[in-house]
């Protein structure tokens, strides 16, 4: 599976916001017009979309997170029309080609919400673990590199 990381522009935006995760799922990640709207005050962080060929199947958000002092996956969703056929992995998985490719990442963090199953076995997958911290009601997972 293959998807390719573009940058948010005049052309994509307004579709970007469009995209939504399924009715069960609304509670573990904000809209995307929030993080692109975010993104305004957080220039530290990269929003993506995230392409399958050319069609917009999802979006992503990361960066530098100052207050972590580490690199950080602030936003996954892959739109519920697109749901199971990979690409939430295949994005991760260019996300953090795309950060450890910094001279200064030696982890990633993430927040995941306690009851999405899913998304925690995901990320356990690229070898993200809990570390016992809670930030904002959401569980904190690590991806560590020697």
């Amino acid at each position: 599976m293959t998807v390719t990381l573009r940058d948010i522009t005049r052309d994509n935006w307004q579709q970007c916001i469009k995209l939504e995760v399924g009715e069960d799922q609304k509670g573990f990640v904000a809209p995307n017009v929030f993080s692109i709207a975010q993104w305004r005050f957080e220039p530290t962080f990269t929003p993506q979309a995230v392409y399958h060929d050319e069609e917009l199947v999802g979006f992503c958000m990361y960066g530098y997170d100052t207050e972590e002092e580490c690199h950080w996956v602030g936003r996954m969703m892959i739109d519920k029309a697109h749901q199971g056929r990979g690409y939430g992995r295949a994005a991760m998985v260019e996300a953090i080609r795309r950060m450890r490719e910094q001279p200064d990442c030696r982890e990633i963090g993430l927040c995941v919400e306690p009851s999405n199953v899913a998304a925690q076995k995901l990320y356990e997958s690229l070898g993200f673990v809990k570390t016992g911290e809670v930030a904002h009601g959401e569980d904190v997972m690590r991806l560590r590199f020697q």
